[in-house]
């Protein structure tokens, strides 16, 4: 197994921004993306996470991501927002798009938001996170715009992507639940990071390009390459499907339906909706029930080898406590990687190394 590296979230942050100029980014664009990458790693999600720039490099150098783009607004009728990402960071995208549809919500009650062409979102629970911040209520359906990776069930090839789903809601008295998922069994980041590490898949969450079920993670990081399933069979397909065709028809114009081309940029489609809760009723009323249905349910007894039942949340807010305080694992492939990244954007490996505390 490939151990790697621990290290602190400053001086990793401190390395990113570094490796982020190479884009000629912004400094506000800097912070954005950096942070959330951070973020991704905390939580414990390093599909999506730092190991995420290496193929942001690539899709810049080919013309595919563009540094200092800014979310254009196509529609605004109030409460219906259609916005255009223009192929930036999804990171800054898509902190603009929300901080654009919360405001909606929070004058209006609600909002419908559709987002198009936007560069990798990265973890839609971040955008979840923001709503319930301000107290919103938000449901996200996503797509991908890439080599397609997940198979249909009963298929034995790829056809769409991992079409992230994605839900926040703010509990009263309690931490917010976050839901955030892939339609896929596992994000198709979770096969770099396991082919990254010399370790092996769950069974039951990838074919090979024979279309045969395999443990190997190289079939989702290395030609040829295979794919991975939905998540509960049929049932993950099925919001799969609907997350391409809210996510991509509606609110992005575009959807999966041709072959991959080769190029590493990843466009994601987002059809979001936030509402205020407490328009809706009495809010000591519903929050009380949430609180009590939560608490109903985290009573049960726990299965053998864990402490409690967790809720949709609870492990990446133990995951960030845990790595916030002892830093962020990065293994010795990832960091080669990222190295390697910073030379293509002119950036000095031995820089981003040393402002990492890791020896070159």
């Amino acid at each position: 197994m490939n151990r790697g590296h621990l290290i602190p979230v400053e001086r990793l942050r401190a390395a990113v921004n570094d490796l982020m100029l190479g884009f000629g980014s912004e400094p506000r664009e800097v912070a954005l993306v950096t942070d959330n990458l951070l973020q991704a790693n905390l939580t414990g999600h390093d599909s999506h996470g730092i190991g995420m720039l290496p193929r942001y490099a690539n899709a810049f150098l080919e013309g595919g991501l563009r540094p200092n783009a800014h979310a254009l607004t196509k529609l605004d009728s109030g409460t219906l927002l259609a916005l255009d990402g223009q192929a930036g960071f999804g990171q800054v995208i898509g902190h603009e798009a929300m901080e654009l549809g919360i405001a909606r919500a929070q004058a209006h009650g609600s909002c419908i938001m559709a987002l198009a062409n936007a560069h990798h979102l990265c973890r839609i629970g971040a955008w979840a996170e923001m709503a319930v911040v301000a107290g919103l209520v938000s449901v996200h359906f996503v797509n991908v715009i890439s080599r397609p990776m997940v198979a249909p069930w009963g298929g034995r090839d790829a056809r769409f992507g991992t079409n992230p789903f994605a839900v926040g809601i703010p509990v009263p008295g309690r931490e917010p639940v976050i839901l955030d998922m892939a339609t896929s069994v596992i994000a198709q980041g979770k096969t770099r990071v396991a082919h990254n590490k010399g370790e092996r898949l769950a069974p039951g969450q990838m074919i090979d390009n024979f279309g045969e079920p395999t443990t190997d993670p190289k079939f989702g990081v290395v030609e040829p390459l295979g794919a991975l399933r939905t998540f509960g069979e049929h049932k993950g397909f099925g919001l799969a499907l609907v997350c391409e065709l809210l996510g991509g028809a509606v609110a992005g114009a575009l959807t999966a339906h041709q072959p991959g081309d080769g190029k590493q940029r990843v466009l994601n489609g987002m059809l979001t909706m936030l509402f205020d809760p407490n328009r809706l009723g009495d809010g000591a009323v519903f929050g009380g029930e949430m609180q009590a249905f939560l608490d109903w349910v985290q009573a049960s007894p726990p299965e053998a080898g864990l402490s409690r039942v967790q809720v949709a949340g609870d492990p990446e807010r133990a995951s960030r406590a845990r790595r916030s305080a002892e830093g962020i694992p990065v293994d010795d492939n990832t960091w080669k990687e990222l190295l390697a990244a910073a030379a293509k954007l002119g950036r000095d490996p031995a820089r981003v190394a040393s402002l990492a505390g890791v020896a070159a």
